[in-house]
């Protein structure tokens, strides 16, 4: 790729000198909202080269780099009606991964989050390089959405989990996201991160969080757990720039036949950082970033 095919960023990572590496306690381990901001460690900014995906999309899988690009229009545009997304786009996103992952034996797709640069939106795009889930946290999803009976056998198998990425109306040049080739990555960069959400969160839904009490966890409880990458020069990151509502991008959060699960014995991907960041290039002008991602777990025969 040349240099007219990419750009240079600044990406913001959880800073290692921040957080006790030996903590397990909740609320002393190292934290953040799912709601944001607020988070208990500090974050260091790093200038990074970001190379433009569009032409080399068969360069990339979720096997080899952790994640895929593939142009695949949707029925559902607009993602407004809670009942057209889980009822349809739901469908369309399931037959999507069967169709582009060979050897899918079963679906389950768990939630979905839909970003909107917008100040009403009480969900905003990440500027925070990361991966959805831990493997703590992948087992856990397995367990809650399937039925007790069945659960040991499905995680005898391989399984993953899958965000399945589209921008929505317009193109993603404002606050595009950027992914890492999983090959550029090391097991010390996933950092695990407690997950913190409102109490009330099922209850009431999903509100804008109070930007003054961002320090303060009253109010919270530990529900999930992420990987927040740290800094590696090695990185090699990549986007598609002006990404359209026709396109999608499988971002792969975890895999348990990843060289980090079967302990290098295979040379597939555990999955790919990703991160919303500022593209120099972007126009003043351009439309405010809309966007939504599928969480899918993928079951294999």
């Amino acid at each position: 790729m040349t240099a007219a095919n990419m750009t240079t960023a600044t990406f913001k990572h959880i800073d290692p000198s921040s957080y006790d590496p030996l903590a397990t306690e909740a609320f002393k381990k190292p934290w953040g909202k799912v709601d944001g901001p607020g988070y208990s460690y500090q974050l260091k900014e790093y200038q990074r080269a970001v190379h433009d995906l569009r032409g080399h999309e068969s360069d990339f899988s979720i096997d080899l780099s952790g994640f895929a690009v593939y142009n695949a229009p949707a029925k559902e545009k607009l993602f407004i009606r809670e009942t057209d997304v889980r009822e349809g786009y739901y469908a369309e996103v399931e037959a999507l991964l069967r169709e582009k992952l060979p050897g899918v034996r079963d679906v389950v797709i768990f939630d979905h989050t839909i970003r909107r640069r917008d100040k009403d939106s009480p969900r905003q795009p990440v500027q925070l390089v990361h991966v959805d889930q831990t493997p703590h946290a992948a087992e856990a999803r397995v367990r809650r959405h399937l039925p007790t009976s069945a659960v040991d056998n499905w995680l005898k198998g391989r399984y993953q989990i899958v965000n399945v990425w589209r921008p929505i109306e317009n193109p993603a040049s404002d606050f595009p996201l950027a992914v890492i080739d999983g090959r550029s990555m090391d097991a010390s960069d996933f950092v695990k991160v407690d997950l913190l959400y409102p109490k009330e969160s099922d209850r009431l839904g999903e509100v804008r969080p109070d930007p003054n009490s961002a320090s303060s966890t009253e109010g919270y409880e530990v529900k999930g757990e992420v990987y927040n990458i740290a800094p590696n020069e090695k990185h090699r990151f990549y986007y598609m720039k002006d990404m359209t509502p026709d396109e999608v991008l499988f971002i792969k959060c975890f895999d348990s036949r990843s060289r980090q699960m079967t302990g290098e014995k295979t040379d597939i991907a555990h999955g790919s950082g990703h991160t919303a960041f500022r593209d120099p290039l972007t126009p003043a002008d351009a439309p405010g970033r809309q966007s939504i991602e599928v969480r899918c777990l993928v079951f294999y025969e």
